[in-house]
């Protein structure tokens, strides 16, 4: 019955759902095409809760990115779980190119070294590209009677019961830091972690620690006021928002390149295409004067990368916390 009905469907009307399924067909070959990307919005996922400096990185770039782009770009704020949850996402989005996110040093860089996440912060991503990075500096009460790193290495042996340090927490880079240089300077100091930047930084003002690593950015204002001193930053360079603090580097501690940096990754297997349409206009942004001068006054240095550069540094950078972790017994459930 269903053979005879076949035989005797008109020929027009075979050919009018040819022809529908053509054009339907062509058109979400169109939609994909590389010319034709982006042709929606696209969502920038901030691992954190809205405000903060991370946040307002995220909306800096998204507003940049979406002009280059034409087309709008939607930041949206998943916190929790120091930025696990709002990876976790990304890693199950599809990958077209409508799901990214700003990675950083703690999801892609510590986290992965200390904890046992639900995400590769290698396999399940592709990187796109590096925004920048803002070093992290030693810095101390200024009651201790030193002015300067050397001086500090030998009080702290001399005194290895009178030091302590806060963190932003455990297994973060302020912990990881301190722990590296604790190793290579053969020094002994306790551990405070704290639950944020901003409780750690009230303590070691009113004496109650002795020393932090915070991101230089974070410790300018307490520098200018001369509430804390500083050391030693990380990094290759002296960092341009303040040329007088050294770096580790000069002062004979070699391997003190970690830095709280910031970069745009997708979920994995995003097509080519994307990727490098999205690295050129990412770099564009970079390239922007105005962009350059507002990252500059947060003491971020700016760090355009290829993909592949930046997949580089991510490895690199998560080996680097692998090893510290290893070496210091470190490991957070």
């Amino acid at each position: 019955m269903t053979n005879n009905l076949n035989q005797k469907m008109p020929v027009f009307l075979l050919t009018l759902i040819f022809s529908t399924l053509c054009v339907v067909v062509s058109f979400n070959a169109a939609a994909q095409s590389p010319q034709n990307y982006p042709n929606k919005p696209i969502k920038l996922i901030a691992p954190v809760a809205a405000g903060g400096g991370l946040d307002n990185l995220a909306r800096k770039v998204a507003e940049r990115l979406s002009k280059n782009l034409g087309q709008s770009i939607v930041v949206e704020n998943i916190g929790g779980g120091g930025g696990t949850i709002a990876t976790q996402t990304v890693a199950k989005a599809s990958p077209d190119g409508y799901t990214l996110m700003i990675s950083y040093v703690a999801t892609h860089g510590t986290n992965p070294a200390v904890r046992k996440l639900p995400y590769d912060a290698i396999k399940d991503f592709t990187p796109i590209g590096m925004i920048g990075a803002t070093p992290n500096t030693l810095i101390i009460n200024p009651d201790l009677p030193v002015k300067n790193l050397k001086e500090f290495v030998e009080y702290a042996k001399k005194n290895p019961a009178k030091l302590s340090y806060g963190s932003a927490g455990p297994g973060t880079l302020t912990h990881l830091g301190v722990e590296q240089f604790k190793l290579a300077s053969n020094i002994f100091m306790v551990h405070i972690p704290y639950r944020g930047i901003g409780p750690a930084f009230t303590d070691l003002l009113a004496g109650q620690t002795q020393v932090m690593l915070p991101t230089l950015y974070a410790a300018i204002p307490y520098l200018k006021s001369n509430r804390v001193r500083a050391l030693a930053v990380t990094g290759q360079k002296r960092s341009l928002a303040d040329p007088s603090i050294p770096t580790f580097k000069e002062l004979g501690y070699n391997g003190f390149d970690g830095q709280q940096w910031y970069g745009v990754s997708g979920p994995a297997n995003l097509p080519d295409h994307v990727v490098k349409k999205l690295n050129l206009e990412l770099n564009k942004v970079l390239a922007t004067p105005e962009f350059a001068e507002q990252m500059a006054n947060e003491a971020m240095t700016l760090m355009p990368m290829s993909p592949q550069q930046f997949e580089n540094y991510i490895k690199e950078d998560i080996a680097r916390w692998v090893k510290v972790a290893k070496d210091r017994n470190i490991e957070i459930e």
